[in-house]
């Protein structure tokens, strides 16, 4: 066959009403189980090392994803007016939440960074991850009915209330001092505006002020700075500061694995050389673990997720379900990219974690909701409903053509003993052969 004419089969697969759909739940299934795979990998020696049992942190993980299997699915399965109902009583719960975490005694601190919620015992909340869950909802929603009603051609309506909503989740994430989360949401404000056909110059300005407070704020942190000042860098820093080991590590890690791995479980970094692990360099393991293939494997997995998205998010034509599914695939890409980005030394070390793929509860759980929403989207078109009903009753037609069958069966079973009161079954026959037996001119 040709090139032309795989590329053609290939575009005609693409084009059918249920590709999305597929590609969706099958890619984030996929980069979860590998995640929860290489979350075991990568912190079984970290567990051991600080006393806890070797599958410690892969339970955790495990747990939350068969969480999060449960709101993927509820989410897939709920419609699209009861996601709109959800968007002021998420935005005002992660609201609340976000102002605990400030709260001494309530909120808890980790690598300097007071972003949780201590629930008891091991298990702590982020509530900056709702957060971006909170502002793709409640800003699809808010500009879908602001564009119902024609109101989006004026500036003041498509700037206010987003912006100041989303400036205040900035503002409480930045007060825990998690640049990486606030990264995030910056970018999924600016999905949402280039959605919703925000002009040039507006898009620019927005930019241009998010730009300077993040320039200030970098400035301002001699923490940042140092993170800033290790892209591409290849030495671990002067005397006993070591500013850039967890990058050169990141790198030395991606760089011993070749074009295969050193295969499953036997990566080096992971023995107390590379800091995070599990969480914010997973990838260097996968990538020392599993080598190039395995790295180009999770990229390929995004990718096609982020295209599904996107061809849902431009097929639909219902604004809320456009904007929803936009900001979804900009806060999944993005905050990929930042990851890996910062593993392969282009990008300064937000700290975020991988999609669907590093260690963390709280993030596992926002995610697997957000592509429950990118489900029932995809569901939710018309050519998508009608295959899906045309599948569910061609699967149910041999059951229905047996029960037919048994069902006639019962009916002539019935019919056969419509005469008999059931009482005495042997002296009703005896007497049905005795009167067939007489001549016929006896009485």
């Amino acid at each position: 066959m040709s090139l032309g004419g795989v590329a053609g089969r290939a575009r005609r697969a693409w084009d059918r009403p249920l590709t999305a759909y597929y590609v969706i739940l099958g890619s984030s299934l996929l980069i979860t189980v590998l995640g929860l795979v290489m979350v075991y990998s990568a912190s079984v020696i970290y567990a051991l090392t600080n006393a806890l049992p070797g599958a410690y942190f892969f339970r955790k993980q495990l747990v939350a994803a068969l969480i999060g299997g449960v709101l993927m699915f509820v989410a897939a399965r709920m419609p699209v007016r009861l996601h709109r109902a959800l968007a002021y009583p998420l935005l005002a719960g992660s609201v609340l939440l976000m102002v605990l975490v400030q709260v001494p005694g309530v909120g808890v601190a980790v690598n300097g960074n007071q972003n949780w919620i201590s629930l008891g015992g091991p298990f702590q909340l982020q509530p900056s991850e709702f957060g971006k869950l909170a502002l793709v909802l409640w800003g699809a929603d808010l500009l879908a009915r602001k564009q119902e009603r024609r109101l989006l051609v004026q500036w003041k309506h498509m700037l206010v209330p987003l912006v100041p909503a989303a400036f205040l989740l900035l503002g409480l994430i930045m007060l825990g001092g998690d640049m990486g989360t606030a990264i995030i949401l910056t970018a999924i404000l600016f999905g949402l505006l280039w959605l919703a056909g925000a002009p040039t110059r507006m898009f620019a300005g927005v930019l241009t002020v998010a730009g300077l407070i993040g320039l200030m704020l970098i400035k301002t942190s001699p923490n940042r700075m140092a993170r800033l000042a290790c892209i591409g860098a290849t030495e671990s820093g002067p005397g006993d500061h070591y500013q850039c080991w967890q990058a050169v590590h990141g790198i030395y890690a991606l760089a011993s694995g070749g074009l295969f791995g050193s295969g499953l479980g036997a990566s080096v970094e992971k023995w107390g050389q590379l800091p995070e692990a599990h969480t914010d360099f997973i990838f260097a393991v996968t990538g020392e673990e599993l080598g190039l293939v395995g790295t180009l494997s999770v990229l390929a997995l995004f990718a096609a997720l982020g295209y599904a998205g996107i061809r849902v998010a431009g097929r639909t034509e219902e604004p809320f379900v456009r904007y929803a599914a936009g900001g979804v695939i900009t806060w999944i890409t993005a905050q990929a990219v930042v990851n890996i980005g910062a593993v392969l030394g282009l990008l300064p070390i937000a700290g975020v974690p991988l999609p669907l793929f590093s260690y963390g509860g709280s993030a596992l759980l926002a995610a697997m909701f957000a592509i429950g929403l990118l489900i029932a989207f995809a569901r939710e078109e018309p050519a998508a409903r009608a295959a899906l009903a045309m599948r569910q009753s061609a699967s149910s037609g041999p059951f229905r053509r047996w029960g037919a069958v048994f069902g006639r069966k019962r009916a002539a079973a019935r019919g056969g003993r419509a005469g008999r009161t059931g009482r005495e079954p042997r002296r009703w026959n005896t007497m049905r052969r005795r009167a067939t037996a007489r001549p016929s001119g006896e009485r």
